[in-house]
Parts: C-alpha cells; sequence; structure tokens
C-alpha cells in the first residue's frame, strides 16, 4: 500500500505541472502547496484541476492494462506471442500488468481524494459554489470508477477516503468488503448524478447523465452481488432498468447512426459517449497523451514511429459470433458477415478502409488501406483478424507521433446503457419478451446487422451481442465478472468455451473478397482455458503485500 501512496501522493503534488496545451480543458493550475486553503483561488484553476481526473491519473491503465484485462481476460481478443497471462489466466501476483492496474486505479482514487480536500479547505471569495459542487461531483465519479474497476477485479479492497490520513499510518490499511465498496461506489455515483450539471460546462466533461448511466451499470451489478442461489436481486434489477430509461429516453444522448463512425476520426466526444477518456497529442510530453494506438495498428505502414499490433486481433471464439461465418469442421469457420462491426472493429485481409493514411511501399503517403492478404500456408502461418477500432492510421507529425495521440477511450457509450435495460428485463429468466427491452436490443443490433429481433432476447443473445458491440473496449471481462457474482459456473462455462488460439484468415480474393477462411493453426493445441475461483479473481500484487501485509488479513465492512 505505501507504493500507491508514495506514487498518489506524488500526482496530487504534480497538479501544477501537468502537461498543457491549447485547449481549454487540459489547462492547469500553478504548483502549490497541497493543502494550502488558497490552493484554488478562481474557478478557472479549480476547473483546469479536475481536467487531469480525465487523462493523466489513468495513463498507465489506459496504456496497457485496459485490453489487457477488459479484452485479453475477456476473451474478445488475444496476442498471440506476449501478454498472454490473461489470455491463459496464469496472471499471478507478479504479472506487470496487474501490478500497474492495481496502482492506476488507486492514483485515480489519490488524486479524487486530494482535490476535493483542496477544493473544501479553499476559502477563495473567488471560487462559486455551483464549480466547487460540480468539482467535487467530479472528484466522486472518478473514484467510483475506479472503484468499479477495483472491486470487479480483485474482489475485496480498501475505501480509501482520505490519502494525507493514511500516510500517517499506512500498515492500518484493511480491505473492506465487496458488499461495502459497491454500496460505497453506489452512493458516489449518486453523489455525482445530484451535483452534476445536466449539460457539459466544457467539452468532455461528465454531466448527471454520465452518472445515471454508471447507476445503471452499478445497480445491474449490484443485483447479483445481492443475489443468492443464482438469482438476482430484483430491486436492484428494478433500478437499473429505471436509470437506464432515464437516459435513453431524457438524456438527449443518441446512437450514431453508423457503427463504423464512432471510431473514426474525428470521432471525439460524440452524442452517443457519456464518459470518455480526453487525451490530448503533446509533442515530447507523457502522460495527457493516448498511447494505446501504438500497441494496437498491425504494422508499421499505419503507424507514427510505431504499429506494434501485429500479434493482437480477434479470437477465434469471437469471429464466430458474427452471423454468417459458418464452422465447416472443427477447425474450420467460412463466410462473411452483414455485421458492420467486424469491419469496424478488426481488419480482414483484403478489408478495405478509405479514410486510413498509411505509407505506401515506397514510403510515400497515401490514403485508403487495404489489408494485405497472408503469405504462406493456411494451416500453419499465423494471421489474424488485427485491431481495427482505434487504429488511426500514418497521421502527421503535428497531430500524431510515436505513442503520442489525442484520440479519446470510451468508457461509457449510450449503447451499453440500451442493453443494461434489456439485461434488467431479462432479470432471472432466460430471455425477455418485454416490448422495450426488444426495442432498446434492437436499436443496437439493427445499427450494426440491419435486422431486427421480433420476439425475444436470451441471455446467450444479450452476451453476445455485448461481445461483438464492445469487443476492442476493455468492456467484456466485466460481463463476465457481473454474471460471476450470481451465476459463476455459468462464468467459467463461457470462458472455458472461447477459442482462444492461434488461427489464419485467407481471403476468397485479396483486394475484393466474398468471403473468408478462418482457420486453426495446426501446431497451436493451446486453445482452450480453465477459469475458476482459484484463478478468476486477479491475484493481489506481490509490492503491495510486502508494503502493507494487513492486506491479507479477512476483508472488513466499512463504516459508513
Amino acid at each position: 500500500m505505501r507504493a500507491i501512496l508514495k506514487k498518489t501522493l506524488a500526482l496530487s503534488l504534480l497538479c501544477g505541472v501537468i502537461y498543457s496545451c491549447s485547449e481549454e480543458f487540459l489547462m492547469v493550475p500553478p504548483e502549490d502547496s497541497l493543502t494550502d486553503a488558497s490552493f484554488y483561488t478562481n474557478d478557472a484553476q479549480l476547473m483546469a484541476a479536475t481536467s487531469t481526473l480525465y487523462n493523466l491519473v489513468w495513463f498507465d491503465y489506459n496504456d496497457k492494462a485496459s485490453y489487457n484485462i477488459g479484452d485479453f481476460r475477456g476473451g474478445t481478443t488475444l496476442d498471440a506471442w506476449n501478454d498472454r497471462d490473461n489470455v491463459e489466466f496464469k496472471t499471478t501476483a507478479s504479472t506487470i500488468d496487474n501490478g500497474v492496474a492495481w496502482r492506476a486505479f488507486f492514483n485515480v482514487i489519490g488524486q479524487a481524494n486530494t482535490t476535493m480536500l483542496n477544493i473544501r479547505q479553499s476559502e477563495s471569495s473567488e471560487l462559486s459554489e455551483e464549480v466547487r459542487r460540480t468539482a467535487i461531483a467530479e472528484c466522486r465519479f472518478m473514484r467510483a470508477v475506479a472503484y468499479e474497476h477495483l472491486v470487479m477485479n480483485w474482489g475485496p479492497v480498501p475505501i480509501i477516503t482520505n490519502n494525507i490520513d493514511l500516510l500517517e499510518d499506512p500498515l492500518s490499511v484493511r480491505r473492506h468488503t465487496v458488499e461495502s465498496v459497491w454500496r460505497f461506489i453506489t452512493q458516489d455515483y449518486l453523489a455525482a448524478a445530484r451535483d452534476l450539471p445536466e449539460s457539459r460546462t466544457q467539452e468532455g466533461r461528465v454531466t448527471s447523465w454520465s452518472a445515471e448511466g454508471m447507476l445503471s451499470r452499478t445497480y445491474l451489478t449490484r443485483a447479483g452481488v445481492a443475489g443468492a442461489g443464482g438469482n438476482r436481486d430484483q430491486t436492484y434489477l428494478d433500478s437499473a432498468k429505471y436509470y437506464a430509461q432515464r437516459v435513453i429516453e431524457s438524456s438527449g444522448a443518441s446512437l450514431l447512426p453508423d457503427y463504423a463512425d464512432l471510431f473514426t476520426v474525428p470521432y471525439d466526444n460524440n452524442a452517443e459517449s457519456l464518459f470518455s477518456l480526453q487525451w490530448a497529442f503533446a509533442s515530447g510530453e507523457w502522460g495527457s497523451n493516448n498511447s494505446v494506438p501504438a500497441y494496437l495498428t498491425p504494422t508499421g505502414a499505419l503507424g507514427n514511429g510505431d504499429g506494434w499490433g501485429g500479434a493482437k486481433g480477434a479470437t477465434f471464439w469471437l469471429l464466430s459470433l458474427y452471423e454468417g461465418f459458418e464452422q465447416i469442421d472443427d477447425i474450420t469457420l467460412q463466410g462473411r458477415t452483414v455485421d458492420s462491426r467486424l469491419h469496424a472493429t478488426f481488419m480482414l485481409p483484403g478489408g478495405y478502409y478509405p479514410e486510413l493514411p498509411y505509407a505506401d511501399a515506397n514510403g510515400d503517403l497515401a490514403v485508403g488501406y487495404t489489408v494485405p492478404e497472408p503469405g504462406g500456408d493456411l494451416a500453419t502461418t499465423v494471421d489474424f483478424a488485427a485491431y481495427k477500432k482505434y487504429v488511426v492510421g500514418r497521421l502527421s507529425p503535428t497531430e500524431a507521433i510515436s505513442q503520442h495521440y489525442s484520440h479519446d477511450t470510451y468508457m461509457l457509450r449510450l449503447a451499453e446503457v440500451y442493453l443494461n435495460y434489456v439485461d434488467a428485463a431479462i432479470g432471472n429468466d432466460d430471455a425477455t419478451t418485454d416490448p422495450m427491452a426488444l426495442d432498446y436490443f434492437n436499436a443496437v443490433h439493427e445499427r450494426a446487422t440491419g435486422q431486427t429481433v421480433e420476439d425475444e432476447v436470451s441471455e446467450m443473445d444479450l452476451l453476445e451481442e455485448r461481445a461483438k458491440e464492445f469487443a476492442g473496449e476493455s468492456r467484456f471481462w466485466y460481463d463476465l465478472v457481473r454474471i460471476h457474482y450470481y451465476d459463476p459456473e455459468f462464468a467459467y462455462e463461457v470462458i472455458g468455451n472461447q477459442d482462444r488460439g492461434l488461427y489464419s484468415i485467407e481471403p476468397d480474393n485479396p483486394t475484393d473478397p466474398t468471403q473468408w477462411t478462418i482457420q486453426h493453426i495446426s501446431w497451436d493445441a493451446n486453445r482452450f482455458f480453465n477459469a475458476s475461483s482459484a484463478n478468476f479473481r486477479l491475484p493481489l500484487p506481490i509490492n503491495e503485500i510486502s508494503s502493507a501485509p494487513n492486506l491479507l488479513e479477512e476483508p472488513v465492512d466499512y463504516e459508513f
């Protein structure tokens, strides 16, 4: 825990030297004393201070831990050679990204706590009560998001509300029960929903509707936490429906007509985004930039001095979910799909992307990228449906350099809120025929496929829809965790049936394919991995255990 405290305190002190740029949202106040009562002297300084909660403190999570946990562990994507611990459910207390993610979430909590402390101690008459209230609500919102990720990944975790007090006795830190943490999260989101404005005060800022969208997610999850015997708590399911419907019907947010537009330039802060991390391109600076495209872009031709994602891509299991691909035999899929999410999320050989700039064979800049056909034998040469989502292509040096991008990261889209309602409507049944739930499901499904579901939506229909809708957005693992709360055996079954092995893809036409053949790599027999109570949760990072051995004690209820 001391490792957390040192870093969170350092981040709090850094609030005056974080990178600034021409966008007002990313400006920051001067460096000052941690607890000086005049730390924030006016509204502009306070708004600038809370802007760091949208980027810098999330950097370590976003950099690699996001997709390592949310997608690799969830089974929607994989890396063939690296970062295998989460793919294979072999994550240990020493796995690097495990410790990085843990510390990243506590960084967010530490920054939020310290910012709130400084706001409450500020005596400046130029600081309006409205901005104070909004800023504190932003802090509570971000703290809730961080705790949501912590409790879902590690189970019982310490609830920390004052990092200054904690410095005096860090070894006394104890974990708190899962039920306590979820109650704490709910209280923070409820406070944020009450005190945040309905409309954004600046582009990218969260609103009361962002918090209510998170409450739809929170109550849906708590229904399983409070459930028993494989059933979810109906009161929480009803609350999830209530908040989801409010956001869908009253927030003014809307689904973009074309799914692919969500991930093309410019897509930031669109009508569907309820909460996104806000990144800035700052040449030579580090922390407010988005580094993820560097690791996902499959080739240097599309990169900006990077493009290291050639071994990352969709899992064989996920590809099998797209309607139109048929299982020819035990090792082969063949076909194509009308589901536009496949083309927008992953690059199949022969796929054409008119919006992507790239470096051609001569190194000259061109626009309109065609994914090359793999060479070699289909059964033995590894090739993937590589990432397209969050890949923006070769840009000018004034827009991007290696690992420095400005494009935002979705944390909550309206599409999820639609599906949260459907999930709550299914409740403890196998399916729902609720007309409103069908309408909400079809709003998401029809956008991608042009087709509608007429009679009912089953639990598996919904789960597979979530997998396709949010693949590459670090969400599917958390869907599995939500299921695990009330039906762990079903969660283990889903994971055990996910083919996470190596494969290759061959188009029938390298420039204008009408179908693809996707086949297992003959020498890879390591395709399925088992989850159980022994390895489902992430283990506490070894550095934190050595610094705070009390983390190994039995969790206690938090005193509210």
